[in-house]
């Protein structure tokens, strides 16, 4: 009679304990933000693919860890939830015209969409362009700016002065 008693409580003790345990490992992964950001890839030419390879960015931006990028490419980069992404090697913006208003931040100038509030923000003026988007729980967004552009200045060489 002991041993049914014994066999019996067990089971009662790993049904009350089984869903605790799924419902703990269902959580884990969001509140870590374990999951990989969609990050749309470039296609740059091979010589601006090149400078965005040896783009050498921190493991945390603006106080947030780095996260993984799908699809995985050296031309992404994300960090935080939810996520600054950057993008290296993005085609010049389209409304990018040489009397643009840009902000010029550490040396790099940066060209923000839309242009009444901005959280698209690309780095011009450089043999590369390098797109930045910054949500706007994030803010000012030129503290971010100002973290990544340390990268950017160290690795992508700037155009001949008056290009953007």
């Amino acid at each position: 009679m002991p041993d049914r008693f014994l066999t019996g409580r067990r089971r009662r003790t790993r049904r009350r304990g089984l869903p605790v345990v799924l419902a703990a490992a269902a959580l884990l992964p969001a509140a870590c933000g374990d999951t990989a950001v969609q990050v749309p890839v470039p296609g740059p030419d091979a010589a601006t693919a090149r400078l965005c390879d040896g783009l050498r960015l921190p493991e945390k931006v603006h106080g947030l860890s780095r996260r993984d990028t799908s699809p995985d490419s050296a031309l992404t980069a994300a960090w935080g939830s939810p996520a600054i992404a950057l993008r290296c090697g993005v085609p010049r913006p389209a409304a990018l015209h040489p009397a643009s208003q840009l902000v010029t931040i550490n040396g790099i100038d940066w060209f923000g969409q839309p242009v009444d509030r901005p959280v698209t923000f690309t780095a011009v003026a450089r043999q590369a362009y390098v797109e930045v988007t910054v949500p706007a729980k994030y803010t000012p967004p030129g503290d971010v700016l100002i973290e990544l552009g340390t990268a950017i200045r160290a690795t992508i060489p700037p155009k001949p002065e008056g290009q953007i």
